[in-house]
């Protein structure tokens, strides 16, 4: 109880600090694989503390990671955070400008088990409102990177995570075992997970944790939601139509309309049998196709998603999406290339370490409400899922909580911000929880 009350003061202490924190993030989002500043100041502030402090290809696994952006995006992103204020130039390696982002953070502690906790890091590709409604705007921290915005609340991740990260170090003493602070590049779509698993970090992990900070609802009713199961597996398409050019009046025939193949698989992509064993979706979410209302078009681009409610059932919409790509192409002449640029799997918290974590916070963290629903359904997708199965996989444990705070505007849209009042609750909750987890005799 001594080292959660020490745990309590040290949070509530740097509640400033972190509301800073979050806020030089949040005006300052990047997008998968561009988190170049962010990683930056993740890596600096770690070495500062006195960590072991991974980066660049001993982070992530470069030839894992999907959907990266081509090269000019990369050095055209790097020139600019190179030139922004506040930008740690001397932790900005010449692997995050590359596009090799996340940080991973070793503390060790001696003999015990070994703890992981993952906080993603990047932004969505939004513009932010700008109206004095919106408290960023009206407050000054609103996004500055042009087509960027913080809309998840992951700047708030990073700033727990960091005070995690300094809370653990005041405390090293009272710990056994070794703690992964794993700061995870490119959640949104479903692309840097597996980048991380591939890396390592997880293969001798034996409790795994992870949070996302959520709205109170009629499941999330409580500070703290020990455990969530049930998100949807996905797969992430990107499908290209080649076709052939030709003028539309003079000579039609001569033409591979892309497009018209496009438009084919569209329907039919929204036409797949659902699977009997669970729930499933499909979804196209952008077409682009066309050069002129009197020109074939000779190329056609879709981004397509899938999801099921288990690996297995995505695994089937996968394939009958493949199928159907293929085979619209083939109609119409053209040739289709389909490129995966995101996955996750399904995802489930063990109970073991729910309940680990629901008796700590009644008995170390009183002040804190657990929700009545204890392992909450998650509708969404998470490509946490890829970390947890791996760490599942060798008989460690796993839970993916959430943090309830107010929120304006919902996530994912251009007016969400939260109550930053979640960011000290956060990193007690986790730092709480790693003292609890290697106290000695948490084997």
């Amino acid at each position: 109880m001594e080292t959660a009350r020490m745990i309590q003061t040290m949070a509530e202490g740097m509640s400033d600090e972190l509301t800073s924190l979050r806020r030089s993030i949040h005006a300052r989002p990047e997008t998968g694989w561009l988190e170049m500043r962010t990683s930056a100041i993740i890596a600096k502030r770690l070495l500062d503390l006195g960590y072991e402090v991974l980066t660049g290809e001993e982070a992530v696994c470069p030839e894992a990671r999907m959907g990266v952006p081509d090269d000019e995006t990369l050095r055209s992103h790097a020139a600019a955070v190179l030139a922004q204020e506040g930008t740690p130039v001397e932790a900005l390696t010449e692997a995050m400008q590359k596009g090799l982002t996340g940080v991973v953070g070793i503390l060790r502690c001696g003999e015990g088990p070994v703890v992981a906790l993952r906080f993603d890091i990047d932004a969505l590709g939004m513009v932010e409102r700008g109206d004095h409604d919106h408290r960023p705007a009206r407050e000054g921290f609103s996004s500055r990177n042009p087509g960027m915005m913080h809309a998840c609340g992951h700047d708030g991740h990073v700033a727990i995570g960091l005070g995690t990260a300094e809370v653990l170090m005041g405390i090293r003493e009272n710990l056994h075992g070794t703690v992964k602070l794993i700061f995870q590049p490119a959640e949104e779509g479903a692309r840097g997970a597996r980048a991380v698993t591939a890396a390592g970090h997880l293969d001798d992990v034996d409790y795994f944790l992870g949070s996302h900070v959520a709205p109170t609802d009629s499941l999330d009713d409580g500070d703290v939601t020990a455990g969530t199961w049930g998100s949807l597996a996905t797969t992430k398409l990107d499908v290209t139509m080649s076709g052939l050019a030709a003028h539309a009046g003079g000579y039609p025939e001569k033409g591979k309309n892309a497009l018209l193949a496009a438009a084919s698989a569209v329907l039919s992509l929204h036409a797949i049998p659902r699977h009997s064993d669970g729930q499933s979706r499909v979804n196209v979410g952008i077409l682009h196709a066309g050069t002129g209302r009197n020109v074939i078009p000779d190329q056609a681009v879709m981004q397509v998603e899938v999801r099921g409610e288990t690996t297995e059932i995505n695994c089937y919409m996968a394939e009958q999406a493949r199928q159907i790509c293929n085979g619209a192409a083939m109609m119409q002449g053209c040739e289709c290339t389909i490129a995966v640029v995101g996955e996750a799997e399904s995802q489930h918290s063990d109970e073991a370490l729910i309940q680990r974590v629901v008796d700590t916070v009644r008995r170390d963290m009183p002040d804190l409400t657990l929700s009545s629903e204890q392992n909450a359904r998650n509708w969404g997708s998470e490509d946490i899922s890829v970390m947890m199965n791996r760490v599942q996989s060798h008989g460690g444990q796993a839970t993916y909580m959430r943090f309830m705070t107010p929120m304006a505007g919902a996530q994912h849209t251009v007016g969400f911000d939260f109550d930053e009042k979640v960011l000290p609750m956060g990193v007690r909750v986790f730092s709480t929880m790693v003292a609890e987890l290697l106290k000695g005799d948490a084997q």
